[in-house]
């Protein structure tokens, strides 16, 4: 019985053994070994074997391509603005020796040192820069990490700028900024719309009196043509001139009647003798002139 339970137990430790010492690392995975608490090998994908009890295996790295989302921060422009911004970036384990012993944790590292160099690069920008050169400030970003990665046994394959905006307060000041332009430029378009319509109101009533003063010269150049036509037709003859005196003072008195202005008219009694006296004055005037 004790003989069973002594091979029983050798069984179990052999067996113990023998699973320390296989490994059997999954594809798109690195093992580390240490050997008494020192780096001995790196285990790749496939069947492995190690000394049991002597080597021990603390990492197992991805050596795929792996994300890192980098959290969103308040980083200030040159010109004291502050917006929020974040990244993501895709980099790849290409010497698992220095990314385990080079760096405590190298995801932090990478995500740390992307931040602070945002900030940096982003800090010697303009606000409008900074929103309309996120290819510029991702170009910067990829070059200025790719050193440090190096020396972690990283690759930096992209880095991407997924967000960035103002933030809250400098947003909404941007908002009245942008209103106050837009008000601006309304009151310039209103100033020059008056401006070109009292130009068009002066430069019409310049030429409305242009034309009244061509149609009065145009009025008393016919009068004086009509005077000398009747001063020829008539010479020294009144019956004429008393003619027409006569029918204008007929015409006077029917533009009084038909006047809205007029309730009553007034006319001689004995009109016709009112004629030929008129008449008579006015040739006893021309007699004596």
């Amino acid at each position: 019985m004790p003989g069973i339970i002594v091979l029983l137990a050798i069984l179990v430790l052999l067996a113990i053994t023998v699973a320390k010492g296989v490994r059997i690392v999954p594809q798109g995975t690195e093992w580390i070994v240490e050997r008494l608490g020192k780096y001995h090998s790196t285990l790749k994908p496939g069947l492995n074997f190690v000394i049991p009890y002597m080597d021990h295996v603390p990492y197992k790295l991805v050596t795929k391509d792996i994300i890192l989302d980098v959290q969103e921060q308040e980083v200030i422009t040159r010109d004291n603005a502050v917006i929020l911004t974040n990244a993501i970036a895709f980099i790849k384990v290409t010497d698992p020796v220095k990314a385990v012993y080079g760096v405590t944790d190298f995801a932090e590292a990478i995500r740390n040192l992307i931040m602070t160099t945002l900030r940096s690069i982003v800090g010697e920008m303009e606000l409008d820069e900074a929103l309309s050169s996120r290819d510029k400030i991702k170009a910067r970003l990829r070059e200025s990490i790719s050193d440090e990665a190096i020396d972690w046994g990283l690759t930096v394959k992209s880095v991407e700028i997924q967000d960035i905006k103002p933030s809250a307060s400098m947003q909404k000041a941007m908002e009245m900024q942008a209103a106050a332009e837009r008000e601006r430029k309304a009151m310039v378009t209103r100033a020059e719309g008056q401006k070109q319509s009292a130009i068009l109101e002066a430069e019409a009533r310049l030429e409305a009196a242009r034309r009244d003063a061509d149609a009065q010269v145009t009025l008393a150049d016919a009068s004086a043509k009509s005077i000398q036509r009747v001063t020829a037709s008539i010479g020294s003859e009144l019956t004429p001139v008393l003619y027409l005196l006569g029918e204008k003072y007929i015409s006077s008195l029917q533009k009084l009647a038909t006047s809205e202005n007029a309730k009553v008219v007034l006319l001689p009694a004995d009109i016709q003798e009112t004629i030929r006296g008129f008449i008579g004055k006015a040739a006893q005037t021309v007699g004596t002139t």
